[in-house]
């Protein structure tokens, strides 16, 4: 397997490097001290397995995993045990290793990757519809069906190829369109307020003037939505 290490502590890249050479399964392209070189390197490199780091400055390592479009397997090197719980919410990290690490644990990581396969899912991105499947909304994220609670979902926001589906507990990166996914939500719940943004109306804390506060979020509202969303709310 191609592989890639990011870490911003030189020991523990030089460490990682040796644990590799060590295993006859892999392959190490390049080490990196932060994300944004492996992320530049990920869009020129076909690479199999990351073995990367969580604390790193600026840019974690869920914030980088966030940020690539289709990841590769991940295995996650941390001195930290507290985000194991967290860290296999991503369908792509298949281990969690805690520095230090052994050459067993090492060779045992890599062989959960090498036997790693997601299940053979069409491509399209979004399948279930609504009408259908009562709550529930399924996208395939890296080759799975997950399925999504629909009235958890508070924001849909698009980005270029692909859409963020937000929900109270956690975001989806899904390479769709908003027409499509539009046409997967029940219209009394959704609205589309902005040719970037739908939400979820009952999650509206709060409006002024052309924008809503939804979670934490503060999404624009087109002029030529508005109208259709004050009618929408329930007003006084």
């Amino acid at each position: 397997m191609q592989c890639i290490i990011v870490d911003d502590e030189a020991a523990a890249r030089i460490i990682l490097k040796r644990l590799g050479s060590n295993n006859q399964n892999l392959e190490i392209q390049a080490d990196f001290s932060n994300a944004i070189a492996a992320i530049k390197h990920l869009n020129q490199n076909e690479v199999d397995l990351i073995f990367l780091d969580i604390h790193m400055p600026d840019f974690n390592g869920f914030d980088f995993i966030q940020t690539i479009k289709n990841p590769p397997k991940i295995i996650l090197s941390t001195s930290d045990r507290n985000f194991a719980i967290e860290a296999f919410e991503y369908e792509c990290i298949v281990d969690y290793l805690v520095k230090p690490v052994t050459q067993e644990r090492f060779d045992k990581a890599v062989k959960k990757a090498l036997n790693f396969t997601a299940p053979n899912i069409p491509a399209e991105a979004v399948d279930a519809n609504p009408k259908e499947s009562g709550n529930d909304l399924y996208v395939n994220i890296d080759r799975r069906l997950i399925k999504i609670d629909i009235p958890s979902i508070y924001l849909i926001e698009a980005r270029g190829d692909y859409i963020l589906v937000k929900t109270s507990g956690k975001n989806y990166t899904v390479h769709s369109t908003m027409k499509k996914i539009e046409e997967k939500l029940p219209e009394n719940l959704f609205l589309k307020i902005h040719r970037s943004f739908i939400i979820n109306v009952d999650k509206i804390i709060d409006i002024e003037d052309n924008s809503v506060l939804i979670e934490k979020d503060v999404i624009p509202v087109s002029r030529s939505n508005r109208p259709e969303l004050m009618k929408r709310l329930n007003l006084l």
